[in-house]
């Protein structure tokens, strides 16, 4: 059984990992979900930070391995699960687009916290406010024409079959549906193979059984993804 350590209350990063997971229909253990009483809780996070030396969840234990960083931890599960090329330049391919949508989930945060992480967003909203528009006008555009541009050939990211970075960019579309939906509903016609890859990662059994599940921790303005109607335009 993996044991995943992520927080408790948001989906956040760990959010991709439990996907991939569902889908596998792998054994895991959402440690920190776990009453404290039973082993879970932030201290179960604080002590493998500390006896491992890794950053910051999400972290994957697999018996003796310790992953961390999401598009890595994506890629061992990948490759474990039938959900990463076997080709090693593909492999790297799909390590790169899982990358490229940790650097936009970077940008979709920090339009709600454009200053500090450490700020509520009430204390820096006039800037959130300014920040927005160029975020949906511009960057939603330019990493959702990319990505449409790479499912064009074969209807996935890489290749002819899916893999992990296809479940990560599903990821994306439903956190950008929940935090902007009325600048997705402009853009999404635009981009028609985003969404029907989006469509048809929702429709696998694991993952659909999942999404309708009590496991799913709903979006919330904790997260990554927040919905802040006055950002939204």
């Amino acid at each position: 059984m993996y044991e995943l350590y992520y927080w408790p209350t948001i989906q956040g990063r760990g959010e991709f990992v439990r996907l991939l997971l569902e889908d596998a229909g792998a054994d895991y253990d959402d440690v920190i979900r776990r009453p404290e009483s039973e082993g879970g809780g932030r201290d179960a996070l604080l002590a493998l930070l500390e006896e491992t030396g890794h950053f910051a969840p999400p972290i994957l234990k697999d018996g003796d391995m310790v992953v961390s960083q999401t598009p890595l931890i994506m890629d061992y599960l990948g490759a474990r699960h039938g959900l990463a090329p076997d080709d090693a330049h593909a492999r790297r391919e799909a390590l790169r687009l899982s990358m490229l949508l940790a650097d936009f989930l970077v940008e979709a945060h920090d339009v709600h916290h454009p200053l500090a992480k450490e700020f509520y967003y009430e204390d820096q909203r006039d800037e959130a406010l300014r920040r927005a528009p160029s975020f949906r006008e511009t960057r939603i555009p330019k990493f959702y024409g990319y990505f449409e541009k790479r499912i064009a050939d074969g209807g996935y990211l890489v290749g002819s079959s899916l893999t992990h970075a296809d479940i990560s960019l599903f990821q994306v579309v439903e956190g950008m549906r929940y935090a902007f939906p009325k600048a997705m509903a402009r853009l999404e016609p635009d981009t028609p193979g985003v969404v029907k890859l989006r469509d048809e990662i929702a429709a696998r059994p694991g993952i659909a059984a999942y999404l309708e599940s009590d496991r799913r921790i709903p979006f919330n303005e904790h997260g990554i993804f927040r919905h802040y109607p006055e950002l939204d335009g």
